[in-house]
């Protein structure tokens, strides 16, 4: 889909529109550090409009022509993509349309409408939301911004990698909660490429196991239902390409429930006063929720992914 060249060079045109997140260690929690691995959390929902996304968004609108982006741009998104998108627009002088599901969290809404996009709510899951973008773009003819099976998009989520690798050159494991995809994707290609012995371990919600089941199955394959309430998760069928590329590069896949989510969120947000959303969580839900076990000193990061209030009421 793409290579370490393609991520680098999306991290050379995107510098001066993104931010450089900080890392900050998992310690010193009120019920005390017991032994385990060494866990570092990356910060990336300090990321300008909240989340990993404003990379991928940033270098797919950075490659338009002027003629592409004067037309407006249209995507559909559970929140996080959306506002990247609504962002990026901004910063570059461009309109930008937003198709949301019913699921999505009001204050991302709240967040899209400041940025200046228009909005829309279409249907209860993204592929219904989707659908309709795409017909909007068809129709008026916007410039459409796929959220995870774009290349251009994956190489800039991919520059996330590289980032974790500059604050944690020796780091043995990377937790990296998982939508469509395109986060794992690049980031594994980025990571795998640099440093191979570095396992990647993708997060999914139990009520929206997309590449889980794809792995299993051993095939690109749809879910027939999704259960999830986390939006920014929940993604029916994901792309080809991202299946190829997760099932080369990425060591394991582990699931999640929308309650050990929840709960990681309230825990980041008492223990460090950050606010994630629940997919920002996902990687502290799977160590809090203890299923997967590391070795005394493994070095551990858990990406902080995207910043909401969903998980504090």
């Amino acid at each position: 889909m793409i290579d370490l060249a393609a991520i680098e060079e999306a991290r050379r045109r995107i510098a001066p529109h993104i931010r450089k997140t900080p890392t900050l260690r998992y310690g010193q929690l009120k019920d005390g550090d017991a032994g385990g691995p060494d866990v570092t959390l990356k910060l990336e929902l300090l990321q300008a409009a909240g989340s990993f996304k404003a990379r991928g968004a940033m270098n797919r609108l950075l490659t338009l022509t002027e003629a592409e982006r004067a037309r407006g741009i249209v995507t559909a998104s559970g929140g996080n993509h959306g506002l990247a998108i609504a962002r990026s627009a901004k910063v570059l002088g461009a309109g930008a349309k937003i198709f949301l599901p019913s699921n999505v969290v009001p204050d991302k809404v709240a967040k899209l409408k400041q940025w200046g996009a228009e909005v829309e709510i279409v249907g209860d899951i993204w592929d219904d939301a989707n659908a309709a973008a795409l017909a909007h773009a068809e129709r008026t003819g916007a410039t459409y911004a796929h959220p995870f099976s774009d290349p251009v998009v994956v190489a800039g989520q991919g520059t996330l990698g590289l980032d974790i690798l500059d604050d944690m050159p020796e780091v043995d494991v990377i937790l990296v909660a998982i939508g469509g995809g395109g986060l794992i994707s690049g980031l594994a290609t980025a990571v795998k490429a640099r440093r191979p012995a570095t396992r990647i371990i993708g997060i999914e919600p139990v009520g929206s196991p997309t590449l889980h089941a794809c792995l299993e199955a051993g095939r690109l394959v749809a879910l027939d239902t999704l259960s999830t309430r986390v939006a920014t998760m929940s993604c029916r069928l994901t792309d080809q390409a991202i299946f190829e590329t997760v099932r080369r590069h990425v060591d394991e896949i582990a699931l999640v429930s929308d309650a050990e989510m929840e709960s990681a969120a309230r825990s980041l947000w008492f223990e460090f006063g950050v606010a994630a959303d629940l997919s920002g969580a996902a990687s502290v839900a799977l160590l809090q929720a203890g299923r997967m076990r590391f070795a005394p000193g493994t070095r551990v990061c858990a990406i902080v992914c995207g910043a909401g209030a969903d998980g504090l009421a």
